[in-house]
């Protein structure tokens, strides 16, 4: 999985890559061949007395050296620019991946362990991927050629290879199996650490307001707590590592010297020859070691490799259509209309036993208010969410002037629906940023026009620097009753064709929801507003009125009718208001 993905996105940077590894081959030739040099001034030059051979032989030692420097250097930040190129890639087509995806994909992963999959383990590959650019790709020719120019050096000797590089292979590969296992734990354990700190971020005020810190610090600490040991785990192995190696490396270092000088003492061998015969052993040892030590990173990074690939292959449930259909060309000139019409609708979560809405077959005309009262549960919102296809329907139609929803293209669904959701949504940036949500190349007199339809201008303008005044994130420098009416006007701004409430009045007061509601009116005239709420003094005047029952269509007219004769409708209304307020 790992080295499908780089592949994948390294294929774009292939010159880069080829560059970078001529650039280590000829770092770690250069590297190699020092230690023959040093040797050749040991035995020819220093016994000998020659200093012109000694100046001769250094001055190559020095070009080798700012050769091995300059390739080094070079390999490095090639291989800086394709990791962090890399990063950068699969963090962009991951943030596109996850805006492709419906309510049903956002369900299924989860927004803390998406955080964590674009965050940590884009990191974590990346880092794989450098210390393969840097370390990886020497380490192989910084062995071979160790060996070949140990056995240049003295063969025999060489002997000492057969049990030192074995002993340091099957050393580090112990220590790899047992870490394998933490470095898998560790990504969920990373999971749910964001998942309990983001919910205890977003949650603070419901914490503070039950007096529930502690227990919140007790979670926290509990989630905390599980990564510290996974985390400690690996890090006990991984302090092993070090002092296994020194040791492994010094107990060949004295292998080295003893046997070498016997050797010379024997005369079968230089000085010269056993220094370099010594520094080629550390190349090999060196070699072996980061090797292993690359092996033992790759699994945290095979697994984060993994949970980037399942997000980038899931599949969204709302697909673009092959061939999309344009409302404009099926609008005889004259435009869209914005009517909306269910035909038969169906839908079943994935996996559930039972369907949310059953059957439902009406039809919102531009013009008219059409409202959806029910109790909790009922599928008011799932309803509402079906016409820009956070989910798509599993039985029936949803009609946008005679063409299903599905056979549009989301930026010409999008471009004619206004939602308003139930939870009003703030950017961080300014007011005006978040009304040009709606509509990119809204004017201030547009905003301030719009505010003031969404009974928001008042406050706004009471803000030192109006339209540019700063929105935290989520909005919670405002009110609910604030957030709320700037999520009205956001949409107002846009001017579609089908504005879309969904329990859009909840926060505000009775007076503050009429005002709205009247100022609205001109504003929807032409267009199809489709009301979902809770409060009976909402829909009283909308031209039509469903009433949901567990995902069935129980009601369907005018308040007054309903109230006449509609024993769901009636029940709702009772408890809110007596039956006298109502009529």
């Amino acid at each position: 999985m790992l080295v499908s993905l780089a592949r994948r996105y390294l294929r774009p940077y292939a010159g880069a890559v080829g560059l970078l590894l001529v650039l280590q081959l000829l770092a770690t030739l250069a590297s190699l061949y020092l230690p023959s040099l040093n040797a050749d001034i040991v035995d020819n030059g220093v016994v000998s007395g020659d200093t012109a051979y000694i100046m001769r032989v250094g001055g190559w030692m020095l070009v080798v050296s700012l050769v091995q420097v300059v390739c080094a250097v070079g390999a490095v930040f090639l291989g800086a620019r394709a990791a962090t190129a890399l990063g950068r890639d699969v963090r962009r087509d991951l943030f596109d991946s996850v805006q492709g995806f419906s309510a049903r994909e956002l369900g299924q992963f989860g927004a803390p362990s998406l955080i964590t999959r674009t965050t940590n383990d884009v990191q974590q590959v990346m880092m794989v991927v450098l210390m393969t650019f840097t370390i990886m790709v020497m380490a192989p020719i910084m062995l071979v050629g160790g060996v070949i120019m140990a056995l240049q050096e003295d063969v025999e000797l060489s002997g000492l290879l057969l049990v030192v590089v074995p002993v340091l292979g099957i050393a580090m590969g112990l220590l790899m199996w047992r870490m394998v296992p933490y470095f898998k734990a560790m990504q969920k354990r990373i999971d749910a650490i964001n998942g309990v700190l983001r919910e205890q971020i977003t949650g603070l005020r419901v914490v503070r307001a039950f007096v529930r810190e502690r227990r919140e610090l007790e979670r926290f600490g509990a989630t905390n707590e599980a990564l510290y040991d996974t985390s400690l785990n690996a890090g006990k192995l991984m302090a092993l590592a070090f002092p296994m190696v020194m040791l492994i490396m010094n107990a060949a270092s004295v292998a080295v010297l003893w046997f070498g000088a016997q050797r010379i003492d024997n005369g079968q061998m230089e000085v010269g020859a056993l220094m370099a015969f010594l520094s080629y052993i550390m190349y090999i040892l060196m070699a072996v070691m980061m090797s292993t030590m690359m092996v033992m990173m790759v699994p945290r990074a095979s697994v984060a490799a993994g949970r980037i690939t399942e997000v980038l292959e899931t599949e969204t449930s709302v697909t673009e259509p092959a061939a999309p259909v344009s409302l404009t060309s099926l609008a005889d000139g004259e435009g869209p209309r914005g009517e909306l019409t269910f035909e038969g609708v169906e839908f079943r979560y994935p996996g559930a036993d039972e369907a949310v809405l059953h059957d439902l077959t009406f039809t919102a005309s531009p013009g008219r208010v059409t409202a959806i009262i029910g109790s909790t549960g009922a599928g008011k919102t799932t309803l509402l969410n079906l016409v820009p296809r956070l989910f798509d329907v599993t039985g029936g139609r949803v009609l946008l002037d005679g063409v299903d929803v599905r056979d549009l293209s989301t930026a010409d669904l999008g471009s004619q629906l206004g939602l308003v959701p139930q939870k009003a949504f703030l950017f961080s940036g300014t007011v005006a940023d978040n009304l040009r949500y709606g509509k990119g190349d809204a004017t201030e007199d547009e905003m301030w026009q719009a505010l003031e339809i969404a009974q928001a201008r008042d406050f706004v303008e009471a803000l030192p620097e109006g339209l540019e005044a700063p929105v935290a994130q989520g909005g919670a420098t405002f009110s609910g009753g604030q957030r709320q009416r700037l999520a009205i006007a956001r949409a107002v701004v846009r001017r579609p064709r089908v504005y879309l409430f969904d329990d859009s009045f909840s926060a505000l007061d009775y007076s503050t929801d009429a005002r709205l509601r009247a100022a609205l009116r001109p504003r929807t005239q032409d267009a199809t507003v489709l009301v979902v709420a809770q409060r009976v003094a909402t829909i009283r005047d909308a031209d039509q009125i469903l009433v949901l029952d567990h995902g069935r269509i129980v009601g369907r007219g005018t308040h007054a009718g309903l109230l006449a004769d509609n024993e769901t409708y009636q029940e709702i209304v009772s408890s809110q208001m007596s039956l006298e307020e109502a009529a």
